[in-house]
């Protein structure tokens, strides 16, 4: 939910409101939508769309973060994706969204401890 955040790991630009209604887009515009539920640290509900999606079509994504010891554990859906899509945004989240978030957390400094 953070645009700068979002554009640094996927390497296109992203505008995304932390408002229920409000706009978000990513990867340079290629994906249009809007927040339909946001619950802090909990759940983030999108519509949204690809450019080259059949006019009017929106999916849904969902976003459900459980915290547990190791850190947090995140669900993810998607649904809506148009017939004959299905494999390549499955792919598509991995190639483009989960892995490139997975090397930029990695990269970012690890909380600091404190010895007892």
């Amino acid at each position: 939910m953070d645009s700068k955040k979002h554009a640094a790991f996927s390497g296109g630009a992203a505008k995304i409101s932390r408002a229920v209604g409000g706009e978000i887009s990513a990867y340079d515009g290629y994906i249009a939508g809007k927040n339909i539920e946001l619950i802090p640290d909990k759940k983030i509900v999108q519509d949204w769309r690809a450019v080259d999606w059949p006019e009017g079509h929106f999916s849904r994504v969902t976003f459900e973060l459980t915290p547990i010891p190791e850190g947090t554990r995140l669900d993810f859906t998607h649904t809506g994706i148009p017939e004959g899509e299905e494999a390549s945004f499955e792919q598509g989240w991995i190639d483009n969204y989960w892995e490139p978030m997975k090397a930029f957390l990695e990269k970012r400094p690890s909380s600091p401890t404190t010895a007892v």
